[in-house]
Formats: C-alpha cells, sequence, structure tokens
C-alpha cells in the first residue's frame, strides 16, 4: 500500500491535531484558548478555513481564513521574491600569451563591462605548441589584467593551469 502523500506548506481544518488551540478570528481579534473542533465549527460558521500559523506555540495558534486566498497570497510573494534576486553568471574571457594590443583593449572592455553586470569573469589563457615552454609570458598577461581590474575586482582564483591553460576567476569587489 503506497504512502500517503505528504503535504506541504500549514495544517489547514481537520489536519490539526492539537486537542486546545489559540484562535484568532478573520478580524484579527484575539478569541483566546479553546478546543480546536470549536475553534473548527466557528470557522465553518462564518463559510472560511482555519489555519494553523505557528504549530511549536503551546497551545499551536489558528486563524480563521479563506485558504484559497492565502495560498495566492503566498504564491505572489514568492514569485516576487524571485524577481529580485540577481543571478550571478560566470563569464569566460578567452586569450593566448602572445595577444595583440588591440584586441587586449577589446577584451578588457569586455570584462569591464561584465564586471558591471555582477557577473564574474573566467579568464582563460591557452597554450598552443611550443608556448607551453614559455609559460612566463602567459603569467605575465594574467598579471597586467590583474592590475588593470584591481580597482574593481578581487581575485576570486589565483591564476593555476589546468591541461594547456591558465585560469583565473575574477569577482566584482
Amino acid at each position: 500500500m503506497p504512502a500517503a502523500p505528504s503535504r506541504d506548506g500549514p495544517r489547514v481544518n481537520e489536519d490539526i491535531r492539537a486537542p486546545q488551540v489559540r484562535l484568532i478570528d478573520q478580524d484579527g481579534e484575539m478569541q483566546g484558548v479553546m478546543s480546536a473542533r470549536e475553534a473548527l465549527l466557528r470557522a465553518y460558521g462564518v463559510g472560511l478555513d482555519l489555519l494553523e500559523i505557528s504549530p511549536n506555540a503551546e497551545p499551536p495558534v489558528v486563524k480563521i481564513l479563506d485558504f484559497g486566498k492565502y495560498k495566492y497570497e503566498q504564491q505572489k510573494k514568492k514569485n516576487e521574491a524571485k524577481k529580485k534576486q540577481k543571478v550571478i553568471e560566470i563569464k569566460e574571457i578567452k586569450v593566448r600569451p602572445n595577444i595583440d594590443e588591440n584586441d587586449y583593449q577589446v577584451k578588457m572592455r569586455a570584462m569591464k563591462s561584465f564586471i558591471e553586470e555582477g557577473d564574474k569573469v573566467k579568464v582563460t589563457l591557452r597554450f598552443r605548441g611550443r608556448e607551453m615552454a614559455h609559460q612566463d609570458i602567459g603569467i605575465r598577461v594574467l598579471e597586467r589584467i590583474r592590475n588593470e581590474m584591481d580597482p574593481v575586482t578581487k581575485v576570486e582564483q589565483m591564476p593555476r593551469m589546468e591541461n594547456r591553460q591558465m585560469v583565473m576567476v575574477l569577482s566584482p569587489r
């Protein structure tokens, strides 16, 4: 026999198991401590639901309200919170050890715009062929990037080798 599906959210109406509850009516007025059955009858009397507000209180606090409207309000709050949060993305910039000055400036402008938008920047410096023998040139390029970006960024991950490339991660201050 499959288990009953677990409900998420507060307990409502017959799901409230406490023998005694502290009731708040639909107008927000405290009605005092009474049996859960009596509180449920009052809620049904005004055509609304009984909702457990704080189950850990002694006795639990319940309120008379429209459960459908309550669920709708909670969903709206959740959607508003989701809209307001900023997702931080990691943007990748690829450079080479012998990068030309103009190309370097274009990459720097792109990095600055990413940082201003609040994103992290992953700088990948790829070595090909014999460039592996001159890793010091690659380190100098990454140092130059780090020094120029220093006022607006902090280094989240120092340059390190991964196979044939060096990787450094910068994040906004």
